[in-house]
């Protein structure tokens, strides 16, 4: 098995310390391959070491500049500091250099909702979806964006899966909960928010909207 191998198992059972040592011997072992710098950073990210994981997964794109999963883990870090245009940049690039994945989509879509461009966002959470069906998070948020252009429908049809994947998912439940406000389901409504607050009884959202139905 190769360095490259030999880290990825390691990171697999959570060893982060040896990965890190096998993907420092890759590394040694041919300075020319993205792939190490590549693993090696999502080593130094998981520790949260997010600036120096970025330099290496720099160094990738400076090795080869169509390392599409050094483009894709850039734009994680990005947007986890709320960096949302260069996060948007990033995920593009590895669209761009051929990861097709419902991840990838996923975080462009997610980026492009942060920077409130629900119109753009909308295709690429629906691709997720698509592409990766039992992600309950990637099908919350595809009905979060088309709550925003009133698709209430479409978006409960998201919820109701979101929730079928993950049963203690509270916000699909509130959600739902907001839908059936909109279609004038009282009590279908309470229902939700109530079960909102069994998962989560400190939902604000959910705890006020149940009262405000209660008065």
């Amino acid at each position: 098995m190769d360095k490259n191998q030999l880290g990825v198992q390691y990171m697999q059972e959570g060893n982060l310390e040896e990965a890190a040592k096998a993907f420092y011997d890759a590394i040694n072992e041919d300075p020319k391959n993205p792939t190490a710098y590549i693993n090696f950073g999502n080593v130094l990210a998981a520790l949260g070491d997010n600036d120096k994981a970025l330099n290496f997964y720099k160094k990738a794109m400076e090795i080869d500049q169509t390392a599409a999963a050094a483009y894709y883990s850039a734009g994680n870090l990005y947007f986890s500091n709320e960096e949302y245009d260069q996060a948007k940049k990033m995920f593009e690039i590895a669209l761009k250099h051929g990861l097709d994945t419902g991840d990838n989509y996923f975080m462009l879509g997610l980026t492009l909702m942060h920077l409130e461009q629900p119109k753009f966002a909308l295709p690429y959470l629906q691709r997720s979806v698509e592409l990766n069906e039992d992600d309950a998070e990637a099908r919350f948020q595809y009905g979060l964006c088309l709550t925003q252009f009133e698709l209430i429908d479409e978006a409960m049809e998201q919820f109701t899966k979101c929730i079928e994947l993950d049963p203690t998912h509270s916000d699909a439940y509130y959600n739902l909960g907001v839908a059936n406000v909109f279609k004038d389901n009282a009590e279908k409504a309470e229902e939700m928010f109530t079960k909102a607050l069994e998962i989560q009884p400190d939902h604000l959202l959910a705890g006020h909207a149940r009262k405000i139905m209660n008065q």
